[in-house]
């Protein structure tokens, strides 16, 4: 829990506080002293009397009363000092600078669990250890540079490196960009980023609370806690941008199942990002990019004006916001011709609108208000404007600044001479505005951050399903691969339309299922763990020699232990399944079906339960969607039906979360209906 006597302590002790600046017990206590911390302080150094100019307790007995403790000592030490501080002096905070816990060895992660259940016995609060701390209003925790001027108009940041964070700081903080309150989790023995942001959550005042929440992850603990705080804060009207890193193709896990190669822990990240609405960073500049956008006015529509005086930098602005699917269009209203009027000669009113590097700042405002107020089919302005450094362009930067103010769409600066005009983008900058002083990771981000749903619905209402009969198989069932007759039980129970079949093992079996299916006919061996692999599979048979003939080829086929006979249908071949991740729950997979999943695997993925409008989603989000709509004469699927098979998956693992893979591969889809063909399940009971 997060406790008032982290976030606004009336008393502080440094647990190890020295003399020595370039030691972490030395630099916090400097930093706390620099920013003017404002409650009582206290030091706790057996070797001095008086650190940087304050009373040292040599004996922690000694100690007053203190709210909050950072400690900078052997970690050996520390389980004993948090005992006497938490039993004896009230207190109920703690950051940890200190490593060599669980990242270290086995008894350094018994040193972790000792601290922590100390903490916890007292309600208590504690960051770390191995972090470099919190910056909050009321104080600098940390050892570490660089402290902005913190603006509770700016970010909240939490990350779990503490070096990332420094780093992240010292990229933006020249930008313009602000910050609010910074906590470095650490180890996160009691409290990672998802209990950080679970108290920003719960504690959310509309009026005074930071609106931008930004994350740098290296392990989710608790998917769960984060995808409900992060989606509620953004229903609240926040924005929140992550990186999560550690998720290379080298973690990935073998899976015998189509959905469990698809699947990693990577894909179920991304599908929690985008169920809460995280915009997703790859890197610190691309984090920084997208909190910057988040300090600026909303983009509400796709279409973006670029003003300029230099015509590269528009050119490769217009390239990164049409591949990320964003429009910079032809401007035609009946005004341009005369905002030309109003231009040097020479000048294009088109789009981009580029007045020359002659152009005046007052040249500027006007383009501006026409943008602003005729222009109807624009819905943001994008400004780049630097200088070759001829002249002093302060003037300019005051037009836009005034401009950003009044204008009633987004106005995003791309102020490049970050050096020759240094002093005219400082000047911009103190007046709380942010520079992107790319133009192309600017285009790419906006378009990312545009194309971010909001998040799902808190709660989902999923389809009735015969959870009896789904129950029954589940609990009759060995861990591993079911047999067919199982799986054609939970389908049925789930609602999820099927191809008729049997099982059969004998010539008169197969004939007698044969005639009741109606030729042309499917046989398919049941065993073998690939099918096809093994020429296990054959298609359109018409007649019943042919079928014996196939029959008894298939049934010395090694592993086989029956033959499935279904009737031949024709469609597109779809593809939905499902994968257990740990920690994450069913992550539930749609895409083209057949061998195109392996040769393409353009997938959708989400996170379950699924509902019908995100089902509907996934189906469209895919590369191969043409082909579903029916492309060229041929026929498409019918996204409903397609949906309604992803919905009712969700509603079967709900009831059945001991399926840990599985596949329909493929389902055929025709404009009438969506009918699973084939399908795997793979059951873990413990």
């Amino acid at each position: 829990m997060v406790t008032k006597e982290l976030l606004e302590p009336q008393s502080i002790v440094v647990i190890g506080g020295s003399n020595d600046i370039h030691k972490p017990g030395g630099k916090v206590l400097k930093n706390l002293l620099d920013g003017h911390y404002q409650g009582k302080l206290y030091i706790l150094n057996p070797k001095e009397t008086k650190v940087q100019g304050i009373k040292c307790y040599q004996d922690a007995a000694a100690l007053p009363d203190a709210d909050l403790a950072i400690i900078a000592i052997a970690a050996k030490y520390i389980p004993d000092i948090i005992d006497i501080l938490a039993f004896r002096k009230n207190t109920r905070a703690f950051i940890i600078l200190s490593a060599g816990f669980s990242e270290e060895s086995e008894e350094g992660r018994k040193l972790e669990e000792r601290i922590v259940e100390t903490v916890n016995n007292v309600n208590g609060s504690l960051i770390g250890p191995n972090c470099t701390g919190v910056l909050t209003p009321a104080y600098n925790g940390v050892f570490t540079l660089p402290i902005p001027k913190l603006d509770p108009k700016g970010c909240d940041f939490i990350s779990g490196s503490g070096a990332t964070a420094c780093f992240i700081m010292e990229a933006g903080i020249p930008n313009g960009l602000r910050f609010a309150r910074v906590f470095a989790v650490g180890n996160s023995a009691q409290m990672g980023v998802e209990e950080i942001l679970e108290y920003m959550d719960e504690s959310f005042d509309p009026d005074e609370s930071p609106k931008v929440k930004l994350l740098y992850i290296e392990n989710i603990s608790k998917p769960g806690k984060l995808l409900k705080h992060a989606s509620s804060l953004i229903r609240k009207g926040c924005r929140i941008a992550a990186i999560k890193a550690g998720v290379s193709e080298a973690g990935s896990r073998a899976a015998s199942s189509h959905t469990g190669a698809l699947a990693s822990s990577d894909v179920a990240v991304d599908a929690l990002f985008r169920k809460a609405g995280i915009v997703r960073c790859q890197s610190r500049d691309e984090l920084i990019v997208a909190a910057s956008i988040f300090m600026h006015k909303k983009l509400t529509g796709k279409n973006i004006a670029i003003i300029t005086h230099a015509g590269g930098p528009a050119v490769m602005l217009t390239d990164a916001l049409s591949k990320g699917g964003l429009d910079v269009p032809p401007i035609t209203h009946p005004k341009v011709r005369e905002l030309q009027e109003e231009l040097f000669p020479g000048s294009s009113v088109t789009n981009p609108i580029d007045f020359l590097a002659t152009g005046t700042a007052g040249q500027l405002g006007i383009i501006i208000d026409y943008v602003d107020k005729y222009f109807d089919e624009i819905d943001a302005m994008v400004v780049i404007f630097g200088t070759p450094g001829l002249f002093d362009i302060t003037d300019v930067y005051g037009v836009l600044d005034r401009k950003m103010t009044s204008s009633k769409k987004p106005i995003f600066p791309v102020l490049p001479s970050i050096l020759t005009a240094r002093d005219e983008v400082a000047g911009f900058l103190d007046k709380g505005r942010i520079n992107f002083p790319g133009e192309v990771s600017f285009g790419t981000i906006l378009a990312r951050t545009y194309h971010t749903h909001p998040p799902v619905p808190e709660h989902i209402e999923l389809p009735d399903v015969d959870y009896h009969a789904i129950r029954q198989v589940i609990e009759n069932s060995k861990n591993g691969y079911l047999p067919p007759d199982k799986i054609v039980q939970l389908l049925d129970a789930a609602g999820i339309p099927r191809a008729g079949e049997a099982v059969v093992k004998t010539p008169e079996e197969a004939v007698e299922a044969a005639q009741l299916l109606g030729y042309p006919v499917v046989l398919k061996v049941v065993g073998p763990l690939h099918k096809s692999d093994v020429g296990g599979v054959s298609l359109n048979i018409r007649d019943e020699e042919k079928m014996l003939e196939e029959l008894n080829r298939m049934m010395f086929i090694k592993d086989t232990e029956a033959v499935l006979i279904q009737p031949m249908l024709r469609g597109t071949e779809l593809f939905a399944g499902a994968k257990y991740e740990d920690k994450f729950g069913h992550l539930i997979m749609c895409g083209m079906g057949g061998i195109f999943i392996e040769v393409f695997k353009d997938v959708s993925s989400t996170l379950a339960p699924v509902s019908k409008e995100e089902a509907l989603s996934m189906i469209r989000k895919l590369q191969s969607y043409k082909i579903i709509r029916g492309v060229r004469g041929q026929a498409g699927v019918n996204e409903d039906h397609f949906a309604e098979v992803l919905v009712r998956l969700s509603a079967l693992l709900n009831a059945a979360p001991e399926i840990v893979e599985m596949d329909l591969n493929p389902l055929l889809g025709t404009p009438e209906t969506v009918v699973a063909v084939d399908a795997r399940i793979r059951v873990l009971r413990t």
